[in-house]
């Protein structure tokens, strides 16, 4: 999909069609998978970046 830059004079209006019950349910659980889902990938690149760090911190 991609951006389309009004025109001078010109005003675009878009009436979408409002989502059904069940579509709205569908779209939350996807929404909420894909969270799951970055938040494993994000802590997963931590803990490699942490493995490669050269440097340990040392307890105090």
């Amino acid at each position: 999909m991609g951006y389309i830059k009004e025109l001078v004079g010109i005003d675009f209006e878009i009436n979408g069609k409002p989502l059904t019950d069940q579509q709205k349910i569908t779209l939350t659980a996807f929404i909420k998978a894909d969270k799951v889902q970055r938040a494993l990938q994000a802590s997963s690149r931590k803990k490699q970046a942490e493995s490669k760090s050269p440097i340990k911190p040392h307890s105090v």
